[in-house]
């Protein structure tokens, strides 16, 4: 018996030991134990093709949301987020989104990935859970057309699919002078189909002709007979909205098949220089809410990111996830001084109408202007314009 008391003893001195020398994780794990915590949610593809984006978003919103942790939290409590991996696949993402409520989250940052997004938003609307998507751009995310709905619950700090196909329309036909355009389309795809019908409908407007209209299925590595068809037209420009390792596959190809045309494309295109070539993609355009470099506040943001994750994953969606997490502290903050419980009905409808009126004061990475949001919860703010010079993504201009 003394033996066994003994061995109590130790035990319990052991434990005594590890609590007196709590980490800063470990002090975060008893808040919420006691529900001193505020959960929030980030979900994304972490693992797999898009990984690229997923991470992004991920490092760039728990960056921030160490940052005012570190600093003290939200009137004393600790920000703790519940991270999923969905794999870049929809019933994942539903799947994780549902763990994350039963967990607690009183919001979400995320998903990523317009697809995974908009079956994520057919779960968090019908329990108005607050959510903001740093990369999403489809209209569809946040508005049902077919039932002219607005989803008042989410939000994005990204552009939408409309606006970015619309954009390098009028940049082909006044920057580039083009007269002819070709498209070349992932069918099925939301987000590669929503900028392709912009482009189309902009280039009716500014006299472009669209002279090939091509699509291809999610997976395809060979694009030559779409090419060979685009070849054949002679297009000025070829818009190519999709998703960076298509795209890198599909200069390329071009390329080989002796197609000279400049490239144009979404926000999809970040990360591109390592799929292709830096003389084959030598030319190209493609918009973004980014600029590298631009400023002081964005110089500074690169830097703590580098430092905390390394710049593989430093793009676009590093910083307009950087931007969500601002304005949803913000909100949260609000929130909190309501003094409703976290998780209720008020509390997340106190989220939601804060995102709004604290928004346009929060000055962002790629919002200098801070965040006001338009009737079907987008951000108004002016679009970048990236080139590719050396094989190195370089901005161009504003526009």
């Amino acid at each position: 018996m003394k033996k066994l008391l003994s061995i109590a003893l130790v035990a319990i001195l052991a434990l005594s030991a590890l609590a007196g020398c709590a980490a800063p994780a470990a002090i975060v794990a008893d808040q919420a134990a006691s529900g001193e915590t505020i959960k929030v949610g980030i979900l994304g593809p972490h693992t797999g093709d898009y990984a690229v984006y997923g991470l992004a978003v991920k490092n760039g919103a728990q960056l921030y949301i160490d940052e005012v942790n570190k600093a003290g939290g939200i009137n004393g409590k600790q920000i703790e987020t519940i991270v999923y991996d969905n794999k870049g696949d929809s019933t994942e993402a539903i799947t994780a989104f549902t763990r994350m409520v039963d967990e607690g989250i009183t919001a979400l940052i995320g998903d990523v990935l317009t697809g995974n997004t908009i079956a994520v938003v057919g779960e968090a609307n019908p329990i108005n859970m607050p959510m903001i998507t740093a990369s999403a751009t489809a209209a569809a995310v946040t508005y049902n057309a077919d039932t002219d709905t607005v989803y008042t619950n989410v939000f994005r700090t990204c552009f939408i699919d409309p606006f970015q196909g619309e954009k390098m329309a009028q940049y082909a036909a006044e920057k580039l002078n083009a007269k002819t355009a070709a498209v070349l389309t992932m069918t099925g795809d939301d987000y590669s189909v929503g900028l392709a019908d912009a482009f189309k409908a902009k280039c009716a407007e500014v006299g472009i002709s669209v002279v090939a209209d091509e699509g291809y299925s999610k997976g395809d590595v060979d694009f030559k007979a779409q090419l060979t068809n685009i070849l054949a037209a002679t297009p000025d420009v070829v818009f190519c909205p999709n998703y960076y390792q298509d795209d890198g596959m599909i200069v390329t190809q071009a390329r080989e098949l002796g197609l000279t045309s400049a490239f144009l494309g979404g926000d999809g295109w970040a990360g591109v220089s390592a799929y292709a070539s830096a003389e084959d993609l030598e030319g190209s355009y493609f918009c973004s809410a980014y600029a590298p470099g631009s400023t002081d506040a964005v110089k500074a943001f690169e830097a703590a990111y580098t430092a905390a994750y390394g710049a593989d994953t430093l793009n676009m969606f590093a910083a307009t996830a950087y931007d969500a997490a601002k304005v949803l502290v913000a909100a949260l903050t609000k929130a909190e001084a309501s003094g409703t419980a976290a998780g209720s009905d008020e509390y997340k409808q106190a989220v939601i109408d804060a995102i709004k009126t604290e928004g346009p004061s929060v000055v962002g990475i790629t919002s200098e202007t801070g965040y006001t949001f338009d009737d079907h919860n987008n951000p108004i703010k002016s679009a970048v314009i990236m080139t590719l010079t050396g094989g190195v993504e370089t901005f161009k201009e504003m526009y």
